[in-house]
C-alpha cells in the first residue's frame, strides 16, 4: 500500500496558494488582493514561506496519511 497523504495534501495546497490564483500576499497595490492572476516577487516568497509551513504542520505535526488499496 502507497501513502498518498502528502502527495495529496502537497497539491492541494500547491493549487491554493498560487499567488494571484485565489489571493496574493502582499498584493501590487493592497496588502492582500483576491483573484487578481498576477504575481510578484515578494508574493512568491510569502506564499512559499507559508506553503512550507503548512505542509511542514499538515505532514509532520499532524501526520496526514492516506492508503491506496490494491483491487
Amino acid at each position: 500500500m502507497a501513502d498518498w497523504g502528502p502527495v495529496i495534501v502537497a497539491v492541494v495546497l500547491f493549487v491554493l496558494l498560487t499567488p494571484g490564483l485565489l489571493f496574493q500576499i502582499p498584493g501590487n497595490n493592497r496588502a492582500v488582493e483576491f483573484g487578481n492572476m498576477q504575481t510578484s516577487g515578494a508574493s512568491i516568497v510569502v506564499h512559499a514561506i507559508v506553503f512550507s509551513g503548512l505542509i511542514t504542520i499538515f505532514l509532520v505535526a499532524i501526520g496526514v496519511h492516506i492508503y491506496a488499496a490494491k483491487i
